[in-house]
């Protein structure tokens, strides 16, 4: 009768705890090295033009002051400051008077822009129509327009706002409408298919692909509303508490005041430049999610 083997107990080896999802996921994806502060792009788009125009003012300073060129024909960056900040009870109240025509006619421009372009996108003769007079506002010297305005409307506000409108008013009507019009395809006979009206195309379609194009009027119509506004004072020349950036240029040029004229560019180059930043930032908000254009 065979002898049975006895059994051994063969220790088992313990398991590996099963490691923590954070530890796989920090062991699986490589650890990605910080971009350094000046390598990144928002702080290059920044930086960069800012250091070109240090550059240039420092260059501007230097030649002013090594040629002893007087203040009366170039005054230099420090007495174009010191202007800005003695002088800056009669300026700032002028700044104020410029940006208030120069947002108005922009917000004008914009709903009037708007509402245009969504009639000539309902009939393509609608367009065909009316847009060559479109044109003929955008080719129309505003100068020799802006006299005839301020004789009509009686407002000097109101009158400055309408010529600054309509200085602004045609890259909003040919960007939407273009953006409108630039529509996929296979989406338009997808809405086609549908049975979707006009106003669910509108709204669902056509704003959504639209939206670039009219963020990119938007920052063009910004500058313009503010190139309006300065020319429609200069041709109003109006004084007083009513009185602009442009009747500032004027009043200093008539008195030989040469860095006070200085002073007023500036506020309206800064002006300007502060509307295209604030349009280029309303543009990411809105589209920086999910737009090429803005990633």
């Amino acid at each position: 009768m065979s002898t049975p083997f006895p059994s051994v107990a063969v220790p088992l080896a313990a398991a590996p705890a099963p490691a923590a999802p954070a530890a796989r996921k920090a062991a699986a994806a490589p650890r990605r090295a910080r971009q350094p502060l000046l390598a990144q792009p928002r702080v290059q788009r920044v930086l960069y033009p800012l250091l070109v125009g240090l550059v240039l003012i420092a260059l501007w300073q230097g030649l002013v002051t090594g040629l002893e060129l007087p203040p009366y024909l170039v005054p230099s960056p420090l007495l174009m400051l010191e202007t800005l900040v003695t002088d800056w009870a009669a300026l700032g109240a002028s700044l104020w008077v410029t940006v208030k025509i120069t947002v108005l006619a922009f917000l004008a421009a914009t709903v009037a822009g708007v509402l245009i372009s969504f009639l000539f996108v309902q009939s393509k003769l609608i367009e065909m129509a009316l847009f060559p007079y479109a044109v003929l506002l955008q080719v129309t010297p505003i100068v020799a327009v802006a006299p005839l305005i301020i004789i009509w409307v009686k407002n000097p506000t109101a009158s400055m706002v309408i010529c600054a409108a309509l200085v602004a008013l045609f890259p909003i009507i040919s960007n939407t409408t273009l953006g409108l019009r630039s529509v996929e395809p296979d989406l338009q006979s997808y809405f086609q298919l549908n049975r979707a009206t006009r106003l669910q195309t509108l709204v669902r379609l056509r704003i959504p692909s639209a939206l670039p194009y009219f963020f990119g009027g938007l920052r063009i119509s910004s500058g313009l509303a503010l190139i309006g506004a300065v020319v429609a004072e200069f041709v109003a020349g109006t004084g007083g508490s009513g009185a602009g950036l442009a009747y500032q240029i004027l009043q200093a040029g008539f008195q030989l005041n040469i860095p006070r004229m200085f002073a007023a560019l500036l506020l309206i180059s800064l002006t300007g430049v502060g509307m295209f930043v604030l349009m280029a930032w309303l543009s990411r908000l809105a589209l920086g999610s999910w737009h090429a254009s803005e990633n």
